[in-house]
């Protein structure tokens, strides 16, 4: 049975990251891309805060640099998803959805984080073309125009606040009349002059054909539906972390964030380090990916030469 230097499972930044790193440092890392290659960023138009890009990139270009980086340097990328895990003992067991059985000293899970959506048609028609789940990533290009957020947790706030700094006018659209954000996060957008709240909000529909227009939405309590106009509409209802195949094998927290200790990037289990969005449930941002990326490889080599097999 060969047994495998490193396995890095996950294709976004952190994972094509950590490959470029593990396969410098001769780990001959092979990496799994999974179900989506490439990440969250397959779905991002326009990418303009990523280092080293003075004129933007389009998220698609961009993961395809950093793919054939990873390969430049002979990592073996695998199209394929790893569904189950066997952690127990030194040596680390992955299954493929193929059923091939993988064994590694040392596995790096960059298998990142979806966005929740509401789960309405015109969400997708209007992907990238003022619908989107980062208001970080996307608020800047629409500075000076109305635009609309729809949550209720500390993200929406957060987001809804930075978006007030950008646009003269911010509507959060949350369902009930109460929001699950902290209470210091719900007094600073309530006393933000420019964000107007709107509770018992349902969005029924977001309207626009080749751009956000504005959007239609139902009072819940008096039915009631009006048409707000609006340039963008950020979706910020939370995430969801890509960390099930790893259940009852590493310390994950209660929404299933995979818990690193403080630091690092190394999990509960000896030889396996968590980079990227399913361990970053605070930042979620690609660069940020990155650098945990090369982090998790770091801490992989450092493991791999302390235990004499590098």
């Amino acid at each position: 049975m060969e047994i495998h230097h490193c396995v890095i499972v996950g294709s976004g930044p952190a994972g094509y990251t950590a490959a470029i790193y593990a396969a410098r440092a001769n780990m001959h890392p092979i990496l799994f891309t999974g179900a989506e290659p490439g990440g969250q960023l397959m779905i991002t138009t326009e990418v303009e805060n990523f280092p080293g890009y003075p004129e933007g990139i389009h998220g698609p270009q961009l993961m395809d640099d950093l793919q054939k980086q990873a390969a430049r340097f002979e990592t073996d990328i695998r199209y394929e998803k790893i569904t189950a895990v066997d952690f127990k003992g030194p040596i680390h067991k992955l299954w493929t959805e193929s059923g091939e059985i993988i064994s590694a000293h040392a596995v790096i899970i960059s298998t990142g984080a979806s966005a929740k959506w509401l789960g309405i048609e015109s969400e997708k028609k209007l992907m990238n073309k003022g619908v989107s789940a980062c208001a970080v990533c996307d608020g800047f290009f629409f500075r000076g125009k109305e635009v609309a957020i729809v949550g209720g947790g500390d993200t929406a706030a957060e987001e809804a606040s930075y978006l007030a700094k950008l646009c003269p006018k911010v509507h959060l659209l949350v369902r009930k009349d109460s929001m699950r954000a902290s209470k210091i996060m719900q007094e600073r957008v309530q006393n933000t002059n420019n964000i107007e709240i709107h509770w018992n909000t349902v969005t029924e529909e977001i309207l626009g054909e080749n751009e956000v227009t504005g959007i239609r939405v139902k009072d819940s309590k008096t039915g009631e539906i009006k048409q707000i106009p609006v340039s963008a509409f950020f979706v910020a209802i939370g995430h969801s972390p890509n960390s099930s195949p790893f259940n009852g094998w590493l310390d994950m927290d209660d929404q299933g964030y995979i818990i690193t200790k403080p630091g690092t990037t190394q999990t509960n289990v000896a030889g396996v380090f968590a980079s990227g969005d399913v361990q970053d449930r605070i930042y979620r941002q690609a660069v940020t990916a990155a650098g945990t990326g090369c982090m998790a490889a770091l801490d992989a080599e450092r493991y791999l030469t302390n235990q004499g097999i590098i």
